[in-house]
């Protein structure tokens, strides 16, 4: 149903819809922000649907799918799909509204839902909130240019400095042209933005009109908490986590195409990481301020701690690599660094300088793990580079050194292959240990002293199974297990 959906309707789809859809995603859509026309925007409308995934009207649904698809077996298929309903504690809940949750169809269904409010915004909003080709000229800044211009012709050069001055403190157009309009659009599932270019009057009605073809024709609701007019140039809207706003520096020059001297930096568009995220990052790697040790990790390799740590901020510089701030994560890079060498001091039970000394490698921290007939494992934290990625963005790049493995056999087939008891450390005639709840054995076990070393084991590993050699695993099951201290194994 999927595949049939999707080969129809993703030709359909406005290019102003990014989410859940193939060679798209957040990254695309702030790139379209930043670098596609968007100069010069005054207002932010905000947008977010309440609940939207689970108030999509089926009848309504069902009507936008009639539309183009005339197989009534089709519709009743997706008609039972979506009226199906769920079990919960053994007990039957119909669905009423909204689509399957966790159901591989759900976001296209919400897109083809969604596609009708794109194109209410694009083929009637859109034209009628944009007109005129250009702004009218400043009548101030042309009278200042020229007395400018007199002044200079006479020789009076300090003249000509004063009156330059107070030219770069007023726009060269008449913002406040009531023939020029402009209002532009994007959406990410079920949050969309719209800049506006025009009084705040008009975009308060834009905001109406979508709240009224939201409830009359797709039968949801604007969350208003959420939905929010922003001024570009003094506040920060939010979309997709980042700040976005618009530059003021009337100071700064640059040549245009025709040699000319001017303020191309005015007005254009800035992406900003925001400053909630970057301390909320540093709070999970501190303590009072201090970088603290992740004690869940001294049971694993340390190549495999650094590379934790290391995936963890990769993929945070690879979402923000478009902020004009995402050196600031030079921060969040220190106490990473300080609390991966005190977790690794923590395994092995020394100190962090011992640390420093051994895997310091420049400003970073690398593990080297030799192999025989193949090339070193390498893994490494704290090298990268952290400049703001701009507009050369293509959907299929992957900022990542590591390639992509993909690996047949699972973790615990490693471990039995490895044919080695994870107890005593006995070689051959291997078998596993279950259990069937984690969570089971840390309850029972929480705040006591006196725990079987073999559970230790578990809990420390965060597994359900334990590979164990048949003497163990007897003994385990008798309840007469008395085996090796684990810092000895």
């Amino acid at each position: 149903m999927r595949i049939i959906l999707e080969e129809y309707y993703e030709p359909k789809f406005s290019n102003n819809s990014h989410g859940f859809r193939r060679n798209r995603g957040c990254h695309t859509a702030l790139n379209q922000i930043a670098y596609k026309k968007w100069t010069g925007v005054k207002w932010f409308i905000e947008g977010d649907v309440k609940s939207c995934f689970d108030n999509i009207n089926h009848e309504k649904l069902l009507q936008i799918l009639s539309k183009d698809i005339k197989d009534s077996r089709f519709l009743k298929l997706v008609r039972e799909m979506l009226k199906s309903g769920y079990m919960e504690n053994w007990k039957f809940n119909p669905n009423y509204s909204g689509t399957i949750q966790g159901g591989v169809i759900s976001p296209l269904l919400s897109n083809i839902y969604l596609n009708e409010l794109d194109k209410f915004i694009e083929e009637k909003l859109i034209p009628k909130y944009t007109r005129g080709k250009k702004r009218e000229k400043n009548i101030e800044y042309y009278r200042l240019a020229n007395h400018r211009h007199k002044a200079k012709k006479v020789g009076d050069k300090e003249e000509a400095k004063a009156i330059l001055k107070s030219m770069m403190k007023i726009p060269i157009s008449d913002t406040h042209d009531p023939n020029f309009r402009r209002l532009k659009y994007i959406r990410y599932a079920d949050d969309f933005l719209l800049g506006f270019i025009g009084p705040k009057e008009e975009a308060i009605k834009i905001k109406e009109e979508i709240a009224n073809f939201l409830r009359n024709e797709l039968k949801m609701e604007l969350s208003m908490d959420k939905t929010l007019i922003t001024n570009v140039s003094q506040e920060k809207a939010r979309f997709l986590n980042y700040e976005i706003t618009a530059r003021v520096i009337n100071h700064k020059q640059t040549k245009g195409k025709n040699g000319v001297k001017q303020r191309s930096i005015n007005g254009c568009i800035q992406l900003r990481m925001p400053k909630d995220v970057l301390r909320n990052w540093i709070r999970r790697f501190t303590r009072k301020g201090k970088p603290l040790h992740r004690s869940e990790l001294v049971n694993l390799s340390d190549y495999d701690i650094v590379r934790k740590y290391d995936s963890e901020f990769r993929g945070l510089y690879n979402y923000y690599m478009f902020a004009v701030n995402v050196s600031k994560m030079n921060e969040l890079n220190y106490c990473m660094a300080y609390s991966l060498a005190k977790t690794l001091a923590c395994k092995h039970k020394t100190g962090v300088s011992k640390i420093w000394r051994k895997y310091r490698t420049g400003n970073a921290i690398e593990v080297v793990v030799p192999r025989e007939g193949k090339n070193s494992l390498i893994a490494t934290f704290g090298a990268m580079n952290l400049k703001r990625r701009k507009e050369n963005f293509s959907s299929k790049h992957q900022e990542d050194k590591f390639m992509t493995v993909y690996n047949s056999r699972s973790e615990l087939l490693k471990r039995m292959l490895a044919d080695k008891c994870e107890l005593c450390g006995k070689e051959g005639e291997i078998e596993i240990h279950h259990i069937k709840k984690m969570s089971d054995l840390k309850r029972k076990y929480n705040g006591k002293k006196e725990i079987p070393e073999w559970k230790e084991r578990m809990i420390a590993v965060n597994r359900k199974t334990l590979i164990v050699c048949r003497d163990c695993h007897n003994l385990i099951h008798s309840g007469k297990y008395d085996g090796t201290k684990l810092t000895k194994v």
